[in-house]
């Protein structure tokens, strides 16, 4: 019969707590183990101010066989569905989205309530209301750094009004009509890109939930990478940027995508969350349109009557204004995507990734923006 050894390492723990730490952990994987169908001849438990051991003899080696079926949503609904839903087992998950850096709610008053709530619940036994919380926690986003706790029983939210803005040549803009005339716009890799801007909007619009492009593009080499940015500007023209994960100075979502490397997952893909198979490389035919599904990562934004959304179309990584405000020992540069660039000269050689890129119109190609528009209640 095998044995079993379970090593936890942390940080140091208080010499008051280590013994009952380590007695936790045993009783907790023991019951697991004889929950799960499992026995064993005998467990000890060791500490020391960083580690947690558990020393389990004689455990058998598998469970009995058990059949058990479980559903989820289908594939094709499209406001009750996320990858991780969809392949999480478990009933028992959440999710919580909020805004900041990728680590300040590891301490704030808000993420250290969500964890002793959560882990008193679940390693206690205490009642600590979390069978009140949510299946989804979101921090609804205005302009300003001001967010509104919601909760929500699904993501992406099932009331969610998937809505096609078109891109306009003239303008350029972004309106919910189709354009009518076939054309071109074409745009240097090396610069700004174009940005596609909404009218002024006349009241509240929330867009909150995954966000996607279809895109006509052709290149005059043989590939091209597609950079966007979904942005907000206020009314003076002025762009509305937000504190990100890794940059102080962010758009409200961003969207990458190499055009060689557009072939779709069939299985995967949903029409607000293309899934690329990234299996062969597909080269592009210069001057040749190709279709392109980009991905732009879930966002939450409520953007204020007056002030405008945009979409950037261009071909390196967005920048703010071209300044950097990263502190002198940064890591890496903070001009608005902060560690996530793209400037290796051995992956974007640029005699293919520096010449000029060309959007495509006509009445069976007409490139938009699929944004989950939330619904004033």
């Amino acid at each position: 019969m095998p044995d079993l050894l379970l090593e936890l390492r942390s940080e140091e723990i208080p010499a008051r707590l280590q013994r009952k730490a380590a007695g936790d952990l045993r009783k907790l994987v023991t019951d697991a183990l004889v929950e799960a169908g499992l026995s064993y001849e005998g467990a000890r438990e060791y500490w020391t101010p960083r580690r947690l051991t558990l020393d389990i003899r004689g455990l058998t080696a598998r469970s009995a066989d058990v059949r058990e079926e479980r559903k989820g949503p289908r594939r094709d609904a499209n406001a009750q569905a996320i990858e991780g839903f969809l392949r999480a087992g478990s009933k028992e998950k959440w999710l919580e989205v909020h805004g900041d850096t990728h680590f300040t709610h590891f301490y704030s008053n808000y993420g250290m309530g969500l964890h002793k709530r959560f882990f008193g619940h679940f390693l206690k036994g205490e009642d600590t209301g979390w069978d009140k919380q949510p299946r989804v926690s979101l921090n609804i986003r205005r302009p300003g750094e001001n967010f509104t706790l919601r909760g929500e029983h699904e993501w992406p939210i099932a009331r969610t009004q998937w809505t096609k803005y078109y891109l306009q040549p003239e303008g350029p803009a972004l309106r919910a009509e189709a354009p009518t005339r076939a054309t071109t716009l074409a745009y240097e890799t090396t610069g700004d890109g174009i940005t596609f801007l909404t009218p002024p909007m006349a009241h509240d619009l929330e867009v909150t939930g995954p966000v996607a492009a279809k895109l006509w593009l052709s290149s005059d080499t043989t590939d091209a990478d597609a950079f966007l940015a979904l942005r907000v500007f206020d009314p003076a023209g002025k762009e509305v940027t937000f504190i990100g994960s890794n940059d102080p100075r962010t758009p409200v979502g961003l969207g990458w995508l190499r055009a060689s490397h557009r072939k779709l997952d069939p299985d995967e893909t949903l029409p607000y969350r293309p899934f690329h198979a990234h299996d062969e490389a597909w080269p592009l035919e210069p001057g040749k349109p190709v279709e392109l599904d980009i991905e732009i990562w879930p966002t939450s934004i409520v953007v204020p009557p007056g002030h405008r959304l945009g979409l950037t179309v261009r071909g390196t990584d967005y920048e703010v204004d071209g300044s950097d405000i990263g502190l002198a020992n940064a890591m890496y540069p903070m001009k608005g995507v902060g560690p996530f660039t793209h400037t290796d000269p051995n992956d974007r050689p640029p005699a293919i990734f520096g010449g000029t890129n060309v959007l495509h119109f006509a009445a069976d190609r007409m490139p938009y923006l699929l944004l989950p528009v939330i619904p004033q209640s």
